[in-house]
């Protein structure tokens, strides 16, 4: 962890789930931290639970409004001598077939998932080129690698996150600003409870898949540990990550495969 030491580290959807415990890890390992969500009553419960909360700040921040980023940014960058990390975590899940989910839940997810995430990493990026250097880390998922029952708008967010971001490594290589992608796999957090269904209401429901999954003090480790070696994608999960070589290599074998585990959903 000695990595992030005194790091300056920014950490999106830091309220809940993997950014919550990205805020206590790399509190823990003596960060400085700019913590954001929409919720500002949140964001202080987890400042006040973080072992070092004098080394926490709070930035209240909503990804569907891209527009104010510009001059969240600006905020930040004279609060702050330099960012070392952006962590940019936040997003929605979905629950819903598509041919029950009403246009607008699907420009939602699409709107948090990729414009939200790219619009504000594409803000940031003026302070790394000033610094010249900067490292983003973009939380993406097995569903940007395949997609999977009742999650299309959810895949195609993470499918465009991938696209945009091995494009964006080619053209930031030469100021020192590295892109790490993190092809998640089923860990143990509330994602689908918050998920969206097709009408756009919570979907409420514990996926016993997630239950089963990775904790997420080993994923945040896992997670750690493929920045910290600066990989371009960090693969972390159970089965489902070896269903990414799976469909490259042995494609008809990966649908027959997925066909077997989705009527075990139904």
């Amino acid at each position: 962890m000695k990595t992030f030491q005194n790091k300056k580290i920014w950490i999106t959807g830091a309220t809940s789930g993997i950014g919550e415990q990205l805020a206590y890890t790399l509190n823990n390992a003596g960060s400085f931290l700019i913590i954001s969500s929409r919720r500002k009553d949140e964001l202080e419960r987890v400042k006040m639970a973080c072992k070092y909360p004098d080394k926490v700040s709070i930035q209240e921040l909503d990804m569907e409004k891209p527009e104010s980023f510009t001059d969240i940014v600006m905020s930040v960058s004279k609060k702050h001598d330099r960012i070392d990390y952006l962590f940019n975590n936040a997003g929605i899940s979905q629950r819903s077939l598509v041919r029950d989910t009403l246009p607008e839940v699907e420009r939602k997810i699409i709107e948090v998932n990729y414009f939200g995430n790219i619009l504000l990493s594409k803000a940031l990026l003026p302070i790394f080129e000033k610094q010249n250097y900067g490292h983003i880390v973009v939380t993406s998922s097995v569903a940007g690698k395949y997609g999977f029952y009742q999650r299309s708008a959810y895949a195609a967010s993470k499918h465009a996150l991938h696209g945009y971001y091995e494009s964006l490594r080619y053209e930031t290589s030469e100021n020192n600003i590295k892109i790490t992608l993190l092809v998640l796999g089923s860990i143990n957090t509330g994602m689908s409870e918050n998920a969206l269904k097709g009408d756009g209401q919570r979907y409420n429901i514990k996926d016993p898949m997630l239950v089963n999954g990775l904790s997420l003090e080993k994923c945040v480790s896992k997670i750690l540990d493929g920045v910290a070696n600066e990989k371009r994608e960090a693969h972390i999960g159970g089965t489902d990550i070896f269903a990414i070589t799976l469909k490259r290599f042995f494609p008809r074998l990966f649908y027959w495969m997925m066909k077997r585990k989705i009527k075990h959903l139904e």
